[in-house]
Formats: structure tokens, C-alpha cells, sequence
């Protein structure tokens, strides 16, 4: 009997695993092919994963917040009836072919059937061991690793899988070529600290459990301060040039190109020239501390308040190699899709440095937190108008103009208070010199 197994699919690059959220069908049920049997979550964004068949589903093997590595056999579908049936029309198909045609002496090639399929597909599965994810392989690949290697590493993972941190510990102890074994890392001592106990009234203090997305959110924000100093630099800057362009050319540019002209795609624009200016700051450290890689794609994250409360930080790729037209378009559709939470995977991930624009909710300005596995990140404060003392052929002259703070906070590690603060007056340059004769 034909039973196809329904796998947590890859959803992006560097995803490894995904959380149930709910079932749509129940054990029992009838699935056609590509018809959503249950939504997962990965990273912030939920996604539905389809039916590979038509069939009825026979088993459900996770449960609703169960944590699933890519790869992992989340159901098994009965594709019988669909099976007998393409077999009955084939038989008939090829009794019609045999009665007109003669044999002839012609190679073929066998296709494997469904019946075939499916008791591959279980020995596969009764031997976890033999099951490397997609990011498995493709870190042994960029590393160089044999399949035999990759196999001797003991598996962290349900029945002993291999998971992708399995990799990077045994990476770390690494002797080249290849025989070595992971050495035992020394224990880091214990806390003394011990943090105070929260005190409230029951039925009169509001307890509100976090959500999945809030949780994720302070586990990355804790593991950032965790792993990066940080160090945050401040510049005030004039933007009156650019506020007085932007509002004087928002209509016409959006009569032309049928896109709204915010200021955020003018951020990105000078954060990727001065990322071309300072590649340090486009960077990464690996997990061991000792190496930096430098990032040559700049794809900028823009973080994004969503409707409830939380952040998400869909991603510009390539923001260096779009004109003004195709980041107004990228920004408007990444923002629209963050506020109706329908973000791909793929919009969220990939991310080389981030912007936060704390204005948007009139802050003067920010000590924002590192967007992990980056160095650094930039904070856009409001632009507000002042009165400010100006240079004149005619002296010194008292003018309103349009004035914010930008601030930088920067991985100590790796980014010293030159790198950190020559970036950052760049895109102040950048910002504050925009033409005023700039055509759309």
C-alpha cells in the first residue's frame, strides 16, 4: 500500500526547523494534491505547507507548538486509491498500445511506481541516521566535508539527527584533514545571581502570557547583548535639502511610478553608499569569535512594527543596486506585507545590516540592539524643525531647518570607534548633501 510521508519542507536558506501552529485535517480526512493540510511558523512569518498527493491522511505525528526539524516526517498521506487507479488506466492504456503496435527491440527506461516510491521512502525513514537536512549538506559542502565525515559527528537531534549546531561544535575542534573528534569544552561557571521574585495581585495585575513571536523576539534580543558589546555613537544632522525635495516631488512621483515616496527608501539609499564606502560594517562574526566575513551583498533590514505590538525585519536585497524607484517599490511592499502578516519566509532572512526608524513614533532618538548575526545598527530619530545658526556668504544667519539625530550602535568585537564613527558620518554626509535638483 502506497503511504507517501508529508516532510517539514525547506522554507528558506538558514532555516533548520519550524513550529506547528495548527492542523487544517484531521487523521481520516480526504487531501487532494497541493490542498493546505496545516500552517508552521518560522522565524516570525507562518507559512502553509500542501498536500504531495491526493490521498487520506492515516497518521499525524506533531502536535500544535511542537518544534519540527526540516525533513522530519510530519504525517503519512494514503495515496492507495489514487494509485490503483492511475494502475488500472495505465494497464488499460498499455493493453491499447500492445494491440496495435508490435514489439520491438527499443531500450527503455523503467520508471519507478508509487508503490516503489513510498517503500523507499519508509526505509528512509526507519534509518534517521541516513537523513542529512538540506543546511547540513550544504554547510558540509562549504566546508569540505565528506559524507562520511558529516555522518561520524554524534547527532544532538531526535534518534540521534544530526542537527546543524552538531556541525559548527564539531567545526570548531576541526584538525585539518579531516579525523578529528570534538574535545570536551570546558564548563562556564555558574551564576551566583540570583534574580529577584516578581510580586503581584492576583486578580488585580493583568498576567499576559507571551506569544510565540514576543518570545522569540527576547530570546534574540538577550543572546545579542549577550554576544556583541555594544557601543552606540550619536550625529545631529541637517536634512532640510532632502525633507524640502521629498515634499515637493511625493505626488509626481507617485503619479509616475504608482508608488508612495517616503523618506525610508532615501535611508536605505545613503546607508548602502556608505556601506560601499565602510565594508567593514556590511560584516558578520563566526560563532567561534576568531574570524570576520565581510558581507559583499547589502541587503538592509528595515524594522517594522506590526499591528500587535511586535517587530519584524523583512529585508531590501541588494539595496545598492536598486535606483530610487525600485526601493520606493521594495519598501512599500515589504511594509504592506509586514502590517497584513503575509511575509514570505525568504523576505525576512538575509539581512546584512539594519536600520530602526524610532521617528516614526517620535522619539528623538535610539540605542537600538544589534540585529544578530550582524555588527551594527542604525537608529533614524524624527526630523523636527528648529531654529538653527547657519553659514551665509553674509555670515552667520538664524534659520528653521529640519534637524534628527542618527545613532549607531556597534558590535566592540569587531568594530572599533573609527570604523563605527566614520560610517556613521557618512550617511550623515550622505543625508545632508542630498541634491535639491534631483529628478525622479
Amino acid at each position: 500500500m502506497p503511504i507517501v510521508p508529508l516532510k517539514m519542507p525547506k522554507m528558506g536558506e538558514s532555516i533548520s526547523e519550524a513550529t506547528v501552529i495548527s492542523w487544517l485535517k484531521n487523521v481520516g480526512d480526504t487531501v487532494e494534491i497541493e490542498e493546505t493540510i496545516l500552517e508552521v511558523a518560522t522565524d516570525k512569518v507562518d507559512s502553509e505547507v500542501p498536500s504531495p498527493c491526493t490521498g487520506t491522511i492515516t497518521e499525524i505525528r506533531f502536535q500544535p507548538n511542537d518544534i519540527v526539524p526540516v525533513g522530519e516526517v510530519i504525517a503519512l498521506i494514503d495515496a492507495s486509491e489514487v494509485s490503483d487507479a492511475e494502475e488500472d488506466i495505465s494497464n488499460n492504456t498499455t493493453k491499447e498500445e500492445t494491440s496495435v503496435k508490435t514489439p520491438a527491440k527499443e531500450a527503455t527506461i523503467s520508471q519507478p511506481n508509487h508503490s516503489e516510491l513510498a517503500t523507499q521512502n519508509a526505509e528512509f525513514i526507519r534509518n534517521p541516521d541516513a537523513f542529512l537536512s538540506p543546511l547540513v549538506v550544504s554547510i558540509a559542502k562549504k566546508e569540505n566535508m565528506t559524507i562520511e565525515e558529516v555522518q561520524s559527528i554524534p547527532g544532538t537531534g531526535t534518534d540521534g539527527r544530526i542537527r546543524k549546531s552538531d556541525v559548527f561544535n564539531y567545526l570548531k575542534n576541526r584538525a585539518y584533514p579531516l579525523a578529528s573528534r570534538p574535545q570536551p569544552q570546558p564548563q562556564q561557571p555558574k551564576s551566583n545571581y540570583n534574580p529577584p521574585p516578581i510580586k503581584f495581585v492576583e486578580g488585580h495585575d493583568n498576567v499576559i502570557e507571551m506569544d510565540r513571536m514576543r518570545k522569540m523576539i527576547a530570546d534574540h534580543m538577550v543572546y545579542s547583548k549577550h554576544t556583541s558589546p555594544h557601543v552606540t555613537a550619536y550625529i545631529e544632522i541637517d536634512v532640510t535639502n532632502m525633507v524640502n525635495w521629498r515634499n515637493a516631488n511625493k505626488v509626481a512621483f507617485q503619479e509616475k511610478y504608482g508608488e508612495r515616496l517616503t523618506f525610508t527608501p532615501l535611508f536605505v539609499e545613503a546607508v548602502a553608499k556608505a556601506i560601499i564606502d565602510f565594508p567593514g560594517i556590511n560584516a558578520s562574526v563566526t560563532e567561534d569569535g576568531k574570524k570576520i566575513i565581510e558581507r559583499k551583498d547589502i541587503n538592509i533590514g528595515m524594522a517594522t512594527a506590526l499591528p500587535s505590538g511586535n517587530l519584524i525585519v523583512p529585508v531590501v536585497r541588494n539595496a545598492d543596486e536598486k535606483n530610487l524607484k525600485g526601493l520606493a517599490s521594495e519598501v512599500n511592499h515589504l511594509a504592506n506585507a509586514a502590517r497584513d502578516n503575509k511575509l514570505k519566509p525568504e523576505e525576512i532572512q538575509g539581512s546584512t545590516f539594519t536600520i530602526s526608524n524610532v521617528g516614526t513614533f517620535g522619539s528623538l532618538m535610539g540605542t537600538p540592539i544589534i540585529n544578530q548575526p550582524e555588527v551594527a545598527i542604525l537608529a533614524l530619530g524624527i526630523i523636527k524643525k528648529r531654529p538653527e545658526v547657519i553659514e551665509t556668504e553674509n555670515g552667520d544667519e538664524i534659520a528653521i531647518r529640519s534637524m534628527m539625530y542618527l545613532s549607531l550602535s556597534f558590535d566592540h568585537r569587531v568594530v572599533d570607534g573609527y570604523l563605527g564613527g566614520s560610517f556613521l558620518r557618512k550617511v550623515g554626509d550622505y543625508l545632508e548633501q542630498f541634491d535639491a535638483n534631483r529628478s525622479i
